[in-house]
């Protein structure tokens, strides 16, 4: 069961409207790595969870919480839409256009410098579920396997991506307002980042889960041989300089080993003749 209260969780109020910047907001809400995509992704891998009881009420705390930071976002981008001069936006959006295809330049500037038409045409000065260029949000962002230590490796990997997002964003506005905002979202993504290490360094140490994932698949059923082998598989040999060519393995069950000139180790393909109903192209 889910609650909601309806004082938002930070929030400080854009100075100023903003049609442009509303539309690269909307890469924090329905991007790739946005909030929608957390959100999702930490409440499902929670309802999957089938290991001990704090990982998944960790894991439903924060999902629970980036509903929040959605929130938060949605209101922003009302503020920012909010006695925009949405008929300046589109008349100026069609002459800029207009001017960069009689000039030569490509209208994709002119695209990105304008309003987001479905603010206006579609959501009525709202948020949607969509990134900075209006691609809907894909369900397929998300991950959650059930093995908790691939899914949290996933989520350090998601809130390193979108703190390097936010704080771009920060970085493109001057308006006090939408700069405080992001400063405390940013400030919670530093924690998740966190989060996510703790929870990883938690999980190995119980002996529950650790390197390689899935670690429950017996090592012996592999080619041993080739488990710690770098490979160098470009010009140069500078890749032999790193720690994952030389020294103890990061699971401690072997030695990397550095390998300059890698050879094949199949045949050559020699591929099976079409089906003559499918009417393909063969060797004959």
């Amino acid at each position: 069961m889910f609650y909601h209260k309806k004082p938002l969780q930070y929030y400080k109020r854009p100075e100023k409207p903003d049609a442009v910047y509303a539309k690269k907001i909307q890469e924090l809400i329905g991007g790739t790595f946005g909030e929608m995509t957390v959100m999702m992704q930490y409440l499902f891998q929670g309802w999957n969870c089938r290991g001990p009881a704090k990982y998944r009420d960790m894991l439903l705390d924060v999902g629970t919480e980036e509903i929040g930071h959605i929130e938060m976002l949605a209101t922003m981008i009302a503020h920012l839409l909010d006695k925009a001069p949405v008929s300046m936006q589109e008349d100026g959006f069609k002459d800029a256009v207009v001017g960069a295809v009689m000039g030569g330049n490509s209208p994709r500037d002119a695209i990105a410098s304008s309003m987001n038409p479905q603010h206006a045409i579609v959501s009525g000065l709202g948020a949607l579920p969509s990134d900075s260029v209006g691609y809907p949000w894909n369900g397929r962002y998300i991950v959650a396997s059930g093995n908790l230590l691939a899914d949290f490796r996933s989520n350090l990997h998601a809130e390193s991506q979108g703190r390097l997002q936010a704080v771009r964003m920060y970085e493109m506005s001057d308006d006090a307002g939408v700069k405080d905002t992001l400063s405390f979202m940013i400030a919670r993504d530093t924690m998740h980042q966190n989060l996510w290490l703790a929870a990883i360094e938690d999980l190995e140490s119980s002996g529950m889960e650790t390197t390689p994932v899935p670690s429950s698949f017996p090592q012996e059923l592999e080619k041993s041989q080739f488990a710690y082998q770098f490979w160098n598989h470009s010009e140069g040999s500078e890749s032999s300089q790193g720690r994952w060519a030389k020294g103890k393995s990061m699971d401690g069950k072997g030695e990397f080993e550095y390998v300059a000139n890698p050879q094949p180790l199949g045949p050559e393909i020699v591929p099976p003749q079409p089906e003559p109903k499918l009417h393909g192209t063969s060797m004959k």
